[in-house]
């Protein structure tokens, strides 16, 4: 069994923000393979499907992005899933707008999200970044960059990558985190 965790923030203030693009992949992820209706548990929305013949619970934790760990540890510990079964999907200020990576393990890049997972399950899981671009001024305000909106001309790239990421998950499941940066590099060369 595998868990795709997509990270956000509960709320419709942020529902179009950059810091919401895992909760976006989670959402369209949930409409390609047409998981089970979501109900709250785990401190999120749960819902239950297949990708590759392989069950998978999709999360979105609802603890807001600082303390996402805590949604991850519960359901995880739930189901008994290893860190090597899950799947994290988060955005990425050090990748452009469109700009995809796959990889397992490493640090948080300054993520709380990923902090708080880290902190709760160890690194060594697997991660597909989305790339939000960084805040063109030097010294810009981080936080209001990652809760704000996309700029118009990056939402069509952005939802051509939601569109990848939901096919990356399945070559992620049928095969590794290795196949699945191939999938992406490809997917993503202009």
């Amino acid at each position: 069994m595998f868990l795709v965790v997509g990270l956000g923030n509960p709320g419709s203030e942020y529902a179009n923000t950059r810091h919401n693009v895992g909760f976006m992949a989670a959402d369209a992820i949930y409409s390609r393979y047409n998981f089970e209706s979501f109900k709250n548990k785990f401190d999120g929305e749960v819902s239950m499907g297949q990708i590759a013949g392989e069950k998978v619970l999709l999360l979105k934790p609802h603890t807001y992005m600082n303390l996402s760990g805590n949604s991850v540890v519960k359901a995880a510990l739930f189901y008994k899933i290893l860190p090597e079964n899950i799947i994290v999907i988060h955005d990425d200020m050090d990748l452009k707008i469109g700009q995809l990576k796959a990889k397992i393990g490493g640090g948080s890049g300054g993520h709380n999200g990923l902090k708080s997972i880290d902190s709760h399950i160890t690194p060594n899981y697997n991660r597909i970044r989305i790339g939000v671009g960084h805040p063109q001024n030097k010294g810009a305000d981080v936080v209001n960059y990652v809760l704000g909106s996309f700029a118009k001309e990056d939402k069509k790239v952005l939802e051509n990558s939601l569109e990848i990421v939901t096919e990356a998950v399945e070559v992620l499941i049928k095969n590794d985190v290795a196949a699945c940066s191939n999938f992406l590099g490809m997917a993503t060369k202009k």
